[in-house]
């Protein structure tokens, strides 16, 4: 926003000199333009509940867990559990629903579909929060207090840190998968998955709260006028940071990925004995597609960085390239409704409350 002109309708009126006019009612073209962005975040929200619904009800939803030495493993766990459940029920009596409570103790708990599940929740996040306050904000004067802007603007900092890093492990896991498929069962456990998340959202707080410390200790000081909005961050810190160092990791894991599969495809045409599933090669392809959409959305952003410029977060400039960070999110589900056979499924028997039934989550999905 600009400062005011005389008559201009302002966002304070009693701050006559100081105060920005308030944004103009938006005429049809652009009416059109942020009911297309509330439709975007509506989608957003949907598409990524549904995944999350997917990864965490369904027991057959497994992108990565091919190996012959982990389906034993599993096989086994399943066959010890059920044995122990019907120990339990003869001696309690409780009628258990032992498919049920198996499936949700297990495949929620693969190290894929935890690191796939966290960038669905980044994702869902956006949608849900993120982008409807975002334009709200391009419609409206900020009338709430200096400090809450940087407060604010943690979350969106916070979701869109954890993408990326997401996006990184999800590019070493497919590393280990298809590079290392003998060792993938006994270096990627879930364990090491759960943990991985974990630091993945707390570095994210800590990286937030770091790059946006200065608006949080001097709240307002770079708000031209009083009714804006406006944080600023370090360009080249969060260029490197947030995007060069992640992009290098992602690039390199999967050049690294698609050598692999370009060989082992090339195997499979010989005859030739392979070490590494198609299931895992189309995986990779799949996330490979979801990794180039993502430096597609966040590129220009960081593009202004690359100028020697700072960021400033909440002008108008900035608005288009934030959104379109935002439009990644939208994305990502869609991906997986083109790639993923699975998840058009699974989408059916939620959309349908099927999976309200007994025994939905052991539904044949592959």
């Amino acid at each position: 926003m600009t400062q005011t002109t005389e008559g201009a309708e302002l966002c304070f009126p009693q701050l006559l000199n100081s105060s920005c006019r308030k944004p103009e009612p938006p005429r049809s073209e652009a009416l059109l333009v942020y009911i297309l962005l509330f439709v975007i975040s509506l989608l957003t929200t949907v598409l990524n509940l549904l995944v999350i619904i997917s990864i965490s009800h369904f027991r057959h939803v497994n992108l990565h867990t091919h190996c012959a030495v982990l389906r034993f493993k599993m096989t086994f766990a399943k066959l010890c559990y059920h044995k122990l459940n019907w120990l339990l029920v003869d001696i309690i009596g409780n009628h258990i629903n032992k498919d049920d409570v198996f499936c949700h103790r297990r495949e929620l708990h693969t190290p894929t579909n935890l690191l796939l599940l966290s960038l669905a929740v980044s994702d869902f996040l956006v949608g849900l929060l993120v982008m409807p306050v975002e334009i709200l904000m391009t419609l409206s004067c900020w009338v709430l207090a200096d400090l809450i802007c940087p407060v604010y603007y943690l979350l969106p900092f916070i979701i869109l840190c954890s993408s990326v890093v997401n996006m990184v492990l999800i590019s070493c896991d497919r590393y280990v998968a298809i590079c290392y498929p003998l060792h993938y069962p006994a270096r990627v456990t879930p364990k090491v998955s759960t943990v991985c998340v974990i630091l993945c959202w707390v570095y994210s707080v800590i990286y937030s709260v770091l790059i946006l410390f200065d608006n949080l200790k001097h709240p307002g000081r770079y708000n031209s006028c009083h009714g804006e909005c406006v944080v600023h961050i370090s360009g080249t810190v969060d260029l490197v940071v947030n995007f060069l160092v992640p992009v290098s990791i992602i690039i390199l894991a999967n050049g690294r990925v698609f050598v692999v599969a370009v060989s082992q495809a090339r195997a499979m045409k010989t005859n030739v004995k392979v070490r590494v599933k198609k299931s895992e090669l189309k995986a990779a392809k799949t996330l490979g597609v979801l990794i180039v959409v993502f430096l597609m959305c966040y590129s220009p952003f960081y593009s202004v960085a690359l100028t020697g410029h700072d960021i400033f977060v909440g002008s108008s400039v900035e608005v288009f390239m934030v959104f379109l960070m935002y439009f990644n999110s939208c994305l990502n589900p869609i991906i997986y409704a083109l790639f993923y056979p699975w998840f058009k499924k699974t989408t059916r028997l939620i959309v349908t409350l099927q999976i309200l039934k007994a025994n939905s989550c052991g539904a044949k999905l592959l």
